[in-house]
């Protein structure tokens, strides 16, 4: 998608829709809309991409979350400590506390940063 702000709410949307198909519960929906959210955003702030990828991938007990950028941020993703008055930076701890684990990776073509989150895959009752 095009690393700009108004693909946010498409990639979330997407996510949502694909948990939707494969069954998931409204929290898993929910809170990988908020870590698909953060994650995203992150990337058109901070790396001055043109292109952003987002993928998700259900192996049963987690559900994973990856976007991808084209690697022209500087820097690895770190929570920041945000102020009580500040709007923004508190996205990466919101990640860390929805997640089981996330983090990042160099892009398999070396060009871009892989960052990631596993969440529980919470099944409704059937």
């Amino acid at each position: 998608m095009p690393a700009l702000s108004a693909s946010v709410a498409d990639a979330r949307g997407r996510i949502r829709a694909r948990l939707r198909e494969w069954g998931a519960g409204a929290e898993l929906r929910e809170d990988a809309s908020l870590v698909v959210t953060e994650l995203f955003t992150n990337a058109v702030r901070h790396t001055d991409s043109e292109k952003i990828t987002c993928v998700v991938y259900d192996s049963g007990s987690v559900v994973r979350v990856e976007v991808t950028d084209q690697g022209r941020g500087t820097g690895v993703p770190a929570p920041a400590t945000a102020g009580a008055d500040e709007e923004g930076g508190r996205g990466l701890l919101l990640v860390s506390v929805l997640s089981l684990a996330w983090g990042s990776d160099p892009a398999e073509d070396g060009t871009g940063r892989v960052v990631w989150a596993e969440l529980a895959a919470h099944r409704p009752p059937r």
